[in-house]
């Protein structure tokens, strides 16, 4: 019994193109069908499921080891830099009538990488203890910058709960992080580092796979009159987020070719391409009361632009790059 939960779970986190968008449809059919309000007090709880067994995994020392300043310097002034105003710009051009729709896509702009940086890093034999390093940086920083620049670039057009946004950073970010290195220390002071590794490391992702459906199900079953009243609305919002997922990684290969090495390159790309779309929708839900789900709502159908994007640039990127002369292990996410 048990190994069949696992191994549900397991084809579910493996098929997240096609899982994401199934829970986004049952959540609408749901929340059309039935009064969702209720599902508002599970989504602290849901969120909790989702980031906590992602913080289990994150490898804080390594992030303060190794000589590649220049790379992290380089992903940092991309992250934090540049991509935060091509996301505000892009918001302003397609969202002038929905500043809730241009507060998502700058919110999810913000929280660079997630735990697919290290695995897709890996996939493509990338420098894996850089991309460690920039899903470190990149979350603690985010984590602190994401409320200043919605307060900074989009302030002015709503009022933007600065003192709550804070406070829900602190739950859904810093409290899980303390909690999940405490739970890591624990396991491997018991277990010892392989039967972490062995045992424990593979499955934690899988729990927040299990959080991750609860939370776009939820997202989408709170907004769903509004959505299907304004289907071709919803279609739309891909455009954006296609233009914006599609700058960002050509920004990322173009700067790799000149600038890196190969294996530096690849990180690069997945240290800001992907973003931490699980904390984003967190926050937007957790923060900004009923307006949350439509905050929600684009960093929801983010999910399905970030998987095709990763993928097909983890297919290509021999074609960027060269092939490697060694093969290096992928991380689990």
């Amino acid at each position: 019994m048990i190994k069949t939960f696992w191994a549900i779970l397991s084809k579910i986190k493996a098929n997240l193109v096609w899982t994401i968008p199934l829970s986004m449809l049952l959540g609408l059919a749901f929340g059309s069908l039935v009064n969702p309000a209720f599902l508002k007090v599970l989504i602290f709880p849901l969120t909790f499921i989702m980031i906590y067994p992602m913080m289990i995994n994150l490898q804080l020392r390594k992030a303060l080891s190794g000589e590649d300043y220049k790379l992290q310097l380089y992903t940092l002034l991309l992250n934090f830099g540049v991509i935060p105003f091509l996301a505000y710009g892009i918001g302003r051009l397609f969202f002038a009538d929905n500043v809730y729709a241009a507060l998502g896509l700058l919110m999810l702009s913000t929280l660079p990488t997630s735990g697919m940086t290290i695995s897709w890093t890996g996939f493509a034999r990338g420098n894996l203890d850089a991309a460690i390093k920039m899903a470190v940086f990149g979350l603690v920083i985010g984590a602190l910058a994401t409320p200043l620049y919605a307060e900074w670039l989009i302030g002015a057009a709503i009022d933007i709960p600065l003192g709550k946004i804070f406070q829900q950073v602190a739950q859904v970010v810093f409290l899980p992080m303390i909690l999940g290195y405490a739970t890591q220390r624990l396991i491997i002071s018991k277990y010892g580092e392989a039967g972490y590794r062995r045992d424990f490391k593979p499955k934690f992702p899988l729990i927040s796979t299990l959080g991750l459906m609860g939370i776009v199900f939820s997202a989408m079953a709170l907004k769903a009159n509004t959505i299907l009243s304004n289907l071709s609305g919803l279609l739309l919002m891909f455009v954006p987020l296609i233009l914006l997922y599609g700058v960002m990684f050509l920004i990322a290969t173009l700067s790799g070719r000149l600038l890196f090495n190969r294996a530096d390159s690849i990180a690069l790309i997945y240290g800001t391409g992907p973003k931490n779309l699980s904390i984003a929708l967190a926050i937007a839900l957790n923060a900004f009361g009923a307006q949350g789900a439509e905050i929600a709502l684009i960093i929801a159908l983010a999910y399905i632009i970030q998987l095709q994007t990763s993928a097909w640039c983890n297919r290509l990127v021999d074609r960027c790059f060269g092939a490697a002369e060694g093969a290096a292990e992928p991380a689990a996410a």
